[in-house]
């Protein structure tokens, strides 16, 4: 899915349950304008900046994470660690492009509880 569509079938789900969430309070709400926040969800507009969508991510109760990938960005966070071993995560990377879920979940389990 992308960024765009992604915002807006999450924000009209919101709005469904609360009117809060119409395109022109999200957009006050997280700083910018309702016709830039509509652009955005259209696809006619690209991602805003990591700021705005880490705004719009808690707004929408999202990771912002999630939505920096599907804006086609990494935040500065995962930047610093992948530039501490860059070799080592490309590697690390390039491994667990084909692997299934459910392996990737355990790896994630593993390296989180420290049972190695």
């Amino acid at each position: 899915m992308e960024f765009g569509s992604y915002i807006r079938a999450t924000r009209e789900r919101l709005r469904a349950g609360d009117r809060r969430y119409s395109v022109r309070q999200v957009a006050q709400r997280i700083g910018v304008e309702p016709a830039y926040l509509s652009k955005i969800e259209r696809g006619e507009q690209s991602p805003p900046s990591e700021a705005t969508i880490r705004r719009l991510a808690e707004d929408l109760s999202l990771d912002a994470d999630v939505l920096l990938a599907l804006a086609g960005k990494v935040s500065a966070e995962m930047q610093a660690i992948i530039r501490q071993r860059p070799e080592l995560f490309a590697q690390l990377l390039r491994e667990l492009r084909d692997l299934p879920d459910h392996a990737i979940l355990q790896l994630v389990r593993v390296v989180r509880d420290g049972d190695w």
